[in-house]
């Protein structure tokens, strides 16, 4: 059950980036999202601030009924506030517009949007930098509590009373405690980063100034579908780095979490499969902008974990080599 919600979560989060779901978009009179035809970008209709470009503009002008506001009233993008415009949630006041104004701001000082989204993706990753390591030690530590869980769902396989559910229970939390395993850490810790991750994407889908610029030759309105069809072949570079960020990226938190049972580690490759397909389909219709945030942070997350682990080897192993000199230390003490 929690793979089948993991994956629920997970087409939900491509349904967002590929702007599936109509509300937060300008629709066309067939009930279809309104794409810019030059970027392929879907148009968001609940924007921070105006934009500049002619077409942009234009497309915004014909369909200034389905805003809740009137272009005019909108600030310029380097005039935005975090306090502009009316109070639409806590949502939107906590998250939403303080990282569009970090971003904003920003890419005015560098004179670049595509680096300010890729270096404030990169802040959030720093910022939950404690949060992924206490994930990745509590990886490590059910990795090591795994035999005896396996030996407790062995020895309770057959047995379904209340009596032997209480024990088995009981015994399983004895084996969490012994190796400091907290169950409830790993629901904790995507409670605190999915709200980061889709605010962050609102934040960047909100402000027509980001899709307004470009990173290395490519609009970062543009999606690699659009592109590749108008023959600027760069883009399938862009594709096929979201596709190996984002495998090395699973690859990684799949071997981390892969080692309760042999079933359940066929539900992970199945998931992993899963995952790198959708993204792979997703990849074609993301903006430039979400598409460099996204291969950026994937490149954090796997040099992040590969660290990580690599303190945690040391440490066991300065472990190890002290505990047996401890034990030569108190049996010359006994002697004496």
């Amino acid at each position: 059950m929690k793979n089948v919600k993991k994956i629920f979560v997970l087409v939900f989060m491509i349904l967002l980036l590929t702007g599936c779901g109509t509300k937060n978009y300008l629709i066309n009179s067939k009930k279809e999202i309104i794409s810019n035809p030059e970027t392929g970008q879907s148009i968001q209709k609940n924007i921070f601030c105006q934009p500049t470009d002619k077409n942009l503009l234009k497309i915004y002008q014909e369909n200034e009924k389905q805003l809740d506001y009137k272009l005019k009233d909108l600030p310029k993008c380097q005039n935005f506030k975090i306090t502009s415009g009316e109070y639409h949630g806590l949502w939107e006041s906590i998250f939403v517009k303080p990282l569009a104004y970090i971003i904003l701001k920003l890419g005015y000082l560098i004179k670049n949007f595509g680096v300010s989204v890729m270096l404030v993706g990169l802040l959030i990753r720093l910022i939950l930098l404690p949060f992924a390591k206490k994930t990745t030690i509590q990886s490590e530590n059910i990795k090591k509590a795994n035999p005896e869980l396996q030996r407790i769902e062995r020895k309770y396989a057959n047995k379904n009373s209340q009596e032997d559910m209480m024990a088995k229970s009981q015994e399983m939390m004895m084996v969490y405690k012994k190796y400091n395993v907290n169950p409830m850490s790993s629901c904790l810790i995507s409670f605190i980063q999915l709200p980061l991750f889709f605010a962050f994407l609102q934040a960047i889908n909100r402000v027509p100034a980001i899709f307004e610029d470009s990173f290395l030759s490519m609009n970062l309105g543009m999606t690699p579908w659009k592109g590749i069809a108008s023959g600027q072949y760069i883009y399938i570079a862009l594709v096929v780095l979201i596709i190996l960020t984002t495998y090395f990226s699973f690859k990684h938190s799949m071997s981390n979490n892969s080692s309760m049972g042999t079933e359940a580690d066929k539900q992970m490759q199945f998931m992993f499969k899963f995952i790198i397909i959708m993204i792979s389909i997703a990849s074609f219709s993301l903006p430039t902008a979400i598409a460099l945030y996204w291969i950026v942070t994937n490149a954090f997350a796997v040099v992040q974990t590969i660290i990580i682990q690599k303190m945690i080897a040391s440490n066991n192993k300065k472990d190890k080599i002290i505990k047996p000199t401890t034990k030569k230390n108190n049996k010359s003490k006994k002697k004496n």
